[in-house]
């Protein structure tokens, strides 16, 4: 039965939008709120899906419509206006922070010297690069010859392009109660050693990380802090202390290198349940939710850090149980419809959370933009901000940030990865060539594995792949050594991200699709996850890119073998899909396809049949919108939305389970019979829930039959119709077919 809703209760909807409920709470803990008749003239499906009345969490956070906020009619004049940290002078404001690279888990290698120098060409001009091992000097005072040479070429790699180059001292390790006052000071020794030892090689700039979980972190918190001498917590002077000393010491033996620090410039305790080994790595700290830094704490330190010397600021958010949503803290934002999620089970609400200062309704979009203001009105030196600053993502929301004083300048990563040519296509105004960052964290996700399979880019095939094993020789893209013609089939990101690199490469492309447009399954996949992920603006990425490229193409064309002989293409590659293996059930209730569980009435108990991401999203979209939601699937759960960043897959399943979502691994559905499911489990026993429909959300198999039989002798199936996977692996087999035609 389909749903029938008004535009007058659609509005109705979205003003319910507007009212806020609570402060963090544990997110089962809400009233209903009151649910719109249907009535009036019939609603585009569009305002179906925004309407449908929703559990009480979707109105804590209400976000803006995009179209609000990333609006780009002014000219980028502030961004792109000159200013300086201590002597370096740059001229504009966006500088690369120091995270988000594992290159240099391979050492000294091309590679690392590689990723850097494109940044550099691509246009960035202060790079910091984060603590490895081989770029600090050894405490005898002296580089081997070795490293001495790699770090000179680094530095003069990048200033043949106009950059200079930071980098981050991090001290990262626990321990601060249990120093003696002689350590402290050999530990400042050896930090303040180490910026020398750069200086003297060509940095221009060091960074101290006083935020997240790094040794000047714990002594500037009260959180950690415990000590009762003139470093310990009992004022903010005692509390700086341990870094304003390195930052005098520095300052009189380096005077000409810039200083920058790094801190969590407001904290909030997320993990409400004070589990010590989450939150603090330790294992006897229990410490209560006032201890969090505050805003004038943290101004307070940073006015002391500026009197002794430091030269400009980068700020971030300080949640104190997690890590990533330290520096990319858009993280909570990454559930549509639960903004907010903290991954512990519970949800921010963004006017109390964080002294209500965080700017919460622009899906993470510059989070720390007006705690930036704060700081800047106290301080005279530069102050920069994280948490996706991305310019080309809102150019008149930031360029507005910068025009009204709001902060100095952007530290910026993740969108620097994903486009190393982002500042200089930015500068010349094309904004739409740019790739952007579908902010899913696969770049900072598994165990620092040297290779890519789960800390890798969505977006940039190359990304932690290049001159390794298995991925491209190089970054640059050889020319085809000769033409051919070549039928790409299939119009999604494999099928797009082939076409455009084999076009690049000089061949005559072809791409068909048999449906009326390209990209159907990252709109599909857009309106289920909503708009944090950009996977719209990835759509328009790759069909721009299909212009610029040349590639000829035809939508509304299904291509069979017949096709492919008349075209008689040189190669073909196919990017069709996968298949999903029809799922029959013992008894009466609908079997509703994934691609119509938005549009289908499928009651208030519903089961998803399946765990992948597809799945997880599918039951996330439906218990927002008050379903009660089981999710029963063969697979074990350790495979649970494994084709997710671990760290969406922590927001997601805490947050499902604190609303009461249930699910079976290794389980079966048995039967159906009244509106009761029968459940195999993985114990070999049964067990009985309410089902009204059930969503097939089953892991997709290969097809590529289409390839069986015919002519063409260069063939390559990529993407789910060869292996199914996820989007980044799509991209990345259609980045490799098109580089080996």
């Amino acid at each position: 039965m389909a749903i029938n809703i008004s535009r007058r209760d659609f509005l109705k909807g979205m003003a319910a939008g507007a009212v806020s409920v609570g402060a963090m709470t544990a997110i089962p803990g809400f009233a209903a709120p009151v649910t719109a008749a249907a009535e009036g003239e019939a609603a585009s499906p569009a305002e179906v899906i925004k309407a449908l009345d929703k559990i009480p969490q979707a109105y804590l956070n209400p976000q803006l419509d995009e179209k609000e906020f990333r609006t780009s009619d002014m000219e980028l004049k502030t961004l792109f206006s000159p200013f300086k940290i201590g002597n370096v002078s740059l001229n504009h404001r966006m500088v690369k922070s120091a995270a988000g690279s594992a290159t240099y888990l391979a050492g000294m290698t091309d590679e690392f010297l590689q990723y850097y120098f494109n940044l550099a060409k691509g246009g960035v001009e202060l790079i910091f690069i984060e603590s490895v091992d081989f770029l600090e000097v050894p405490e005898s005072g002296e580089y081997e010859a070795e490293n001495r040479a790699f770090l000179e070429k680094l530095v003069s790699g990048c200033a043949e392009y106009g950059a200079v180059l930071g980098y981050q001292i991090s001290g990262f390790g626990m321990g601060e109660n249990e120093m003696t006052v002689d350590d402290i000071h050999a530990k400042q020794a050896r930090m303040v050693q180490v910026a020398k030892g750069l200086y003297e090689v060509g940095f221009k700039v060091v960074e101290y990380n006083c935020a997240g979980f790094n040794m000047p972190a714990h002594f500037l918190s009260r959180f950690h802090n415990t000590r009762e001498d003139e470093y310990g917590g009992k004022s903010i002077e005692n509390r700086a202390r341990f870094v304003t000393e390195i930052l005098e010491q520095l300052k009189a033996e380096c005077p000409d290198l810039a200083v920058q620090c790094l801190i969590d410039c407001v904290e909030e305790n997320d993990n409400v349940a004070n589990n010590p080994t989450i939150m603090t790595l330790d294992t006897d700290v229990t410490t209560p939710h006032t201890k969090a830094l505050t805003i004038e704490e943290g101004i307070a330190a940073a006015k002391l850090f500026e009197a002794a010397g430091c030269d400009s600021m980068h700020l971030r958010i300080g949640p104190l149980g997690h890590h990533v949503a330290q520096f990319a803290a858009d993280l909570y934002f990454i559930l549509n419809g639960i903004e907010g999620a903290t991954g512990f089970g519970t949800q921010y609400d963004f006017t109390r959370n964080f002294q209500g200062a965080v700017v919460g309704n622009t899906s993470g979009c510059g989070a720390a933009l007006e705690i930036a203001a704060r700081y800047k009105k106290e301080l005279s030196i530069p102050v920069g901000a994280v948490t996706y600053m991305d310019p080309a993502h809102a150019p008149d929301f930031f360029e507005k940030a910068l025009e009204d004083g709001k902060l100095d300048f952007f530290l910026m990563n993740r969108p620097l990865t994903v486009d190393m040519d982002y500042v200089n296509k930015l500068r010349e105004g094309r904004i739409d060539e740019i790739a952007p960052c579908t902010r899913c964290l696969h770049c900072h996700s598994g165990s620092n594995e040297m290779n890519a399979m789960f800390c890798y880019c969505r977006v940039n095939a190359l990304t932690q792949r290049v001159m390794r094993e298995g991925g491209p020789a190089t970054y640059e893209l050889p020319a085809a050594e000769t033409k051919k013609k070549v039928m790409v089939i299939g119009g999604g990101p494999a099928g797009m991200e082939a076409a455009r690199i084999a076009a690049m490469r000089g061949h005559d492309v072809t791409l068909y699709e048999k449906r009326g447009a390209l990209g159907f399954m990252l709109d599909f996949a857009a309106m289920v996850k909503g708009p944090h992920e950009n996977l719209q603006d990835l759509k328009k990425y790759l069909i721009r890119q299909l212009e610029i490229t040349g590639v000829t193409v035809k939508t509304g064309t299904e291509v069979t073998k017949e096709l492919i002989e008349a075209e008689a293409p040189d190669a073909v590659i196919l990017a069709v899909g996968g298949q999903r293996d029809t799922l029959t059930v013992d008894g009466d209730v609908p079997v509703v396809d994934m691609e119509r569980f938005m549009f289908d009435d499928v009651g208030d108990n519903v089961i998803v049949y399946g765990s992948n991401a597809q799945a997880f999203d599918a039951a996330l979209w439906l218990t927002v919108h008050k379903k009660h939601v089981t999710m029963v699937t063969p697979n074990p759960a350790d495979d649970f939305d494994i084709q997710q960043s671990q760290h969406a897959k922590r927001m997601m399943t805490t947050a499902l389970y604190a609303l009461g979502f249930n699910s079976f691994p290794e389980s079966s559905i048995k039967s159906v019979k009244d509106g009761m499911a029968t459940i195999t489990m993985d114990t070999g026993l049964d067990t009985v829930i309410p089902c009204d429909a059930i969503v097939n959300a089953a892991d997709m198999l290969p097809d590529t039959s289409l390839l069986d039989g015919i002519s063409v002798k260069e063939t390559y199936a990529i993407g789910d119709c060869a292996s199914p996977f996820n989007i980044a692996m799509a991209i990345r087999g259609g980045n490799d077919a098109g580089r080996a035609v």
